[in-house]
């Protein structure tokens, strides 16, 4: 399977590169980060850093069945700002017994957000980027510590965008949060010889057995940007699935923004998606994991209990 391709058209999102997986998903398995872009409904706020394309339900729908995903999970994205209603609208398409959302937590002018109205409409969890906006690290840690304060009478999760070594850095302060933490796009591992056994993995994997801190399998042309060095994305996961099998989360990163690499142009030019096969890439992790017992976690248990989603005939289940 061809994996990765630059779509070079308008924007428009594109399901050309995308082949259903050799093996198909088990039943009620779940794509935990995707967003949704609909300009046209929800503009998108005028301090953004790029312009994508439309992206909408839809589009999703059929990239999930091409999958053979059931539910999937929302991921606000930055160029919304705190404006969730795109995502907001994605959830109610979507349903309930389908869909979960992931929220910022700053609102219009600083305004604090109705968390509760959020939560009633699907909402389990918010997501800080630290790779952007993290500042130093006491900065950092008080973001942390203000998120948690904030969500964790509502049961939310903690979803953080940072590199590993920042992760790694964090680690006493990750450790005291008590509530469920999320970590992007392998835990912000950047592929290269070693990585896989330096000691910001040690961190991680040392803090994913012993607290409930997942990573999301997700999005591996982050983590090697030109392709190589997978084998250590493949150490690394095989070592969390190891020590933390039940802190493991698959996603897509659907629809794959950033198809320029570096940004060019200014914020009237759209910027087209990357064309990934997830495919492709749901058949490589089940290369590294074949065990149908991980598979089974990684795309069904975990995020169940993760994002609360309902179980027939039993009472939704509690983050842990």
């Amino acid at each position: 399977m061809n994996e990765t391709r630059m779509d070079t058209g308008t924007g428009r999102v594109s399901l050309a590169a995308v082949e259903a997986p050799t093996v198909p998903p088990p039943r009620g398995a779940c794509d935990c980060h995707v967003h949704v872009f609909a300009p046209g409904r929800h503009p998108y706020a005028a301090d953004r850093a790029y312009t994508p394309g439309a992206a909408g339900t839809g589009d999703l729908n059929a990239f999930l069945a091409r999958l053979g995903m059931a539910r999937v999970v929302l991921v606000q994205p930055s160029v919304y700002a705190s404006d969730h209603a795109a995502l907001l609208e994605g959830l109610r398409t979507l349903g309930p017994d389908r869909a979960r959302g992931v929220a910022v937590l700053d609102g219009p002018a600083g305004l604090p957000l109705d968390l509760t109205a959020l939560h009633e409409q699907g909402v389990r969890g918010v997501r800080l980027n630290l790779a952007v906006r993290g500042g130093d690290e006491p900065d950092a840690a008080s973001q942390l510590l203000r998120a948690r304060d904030r969500i964790a009478p509502l049961g939310w999760h903690l979803q953080l965008h940072a590199d590993i070594v920042r992760v790694a850095a964090l680690a006493e302060t990750l450790a005291a949060l008590e509530i469920p933490v999320v970590l992007d796009h392998f835990a912000g591992l950047r592929a290269h010889p070693g990585a896989a056994t330096a000691q910001p993995a040690d961190t991680v994997v040392a803090l994913a057995s012993a607290i409930p801190l997942y990573v999301k399998l997700s999005a591996p042309y982050r983590a090697a940007p030109d392709g190589t060095h997978l084998d250590e994305l493949a150490a690394f996961t095989r070592r969390l699935a190891d020590a933390a099998p039940d802190r493991l989360l698959w996603a897509s990163d659907w629809p794959h923004t950033g198809g320029h690499g570096v940004r060019q142009g200014g914020l009237d030019r759209i910027e087209p998606f990357r064309s990934e096969n997830a495919g492709a890439a749901l058949d490589r992790l089940r290369g590294w994991l074949p065990d149908p017992a991980d598979w089974q976690r990684i795309l069904v248990d975990n995020p169940a209990r993760l994002y609360a989603f309902p179980v027939p005939g039993a009472p939704a289940p509690s983050p842990s």
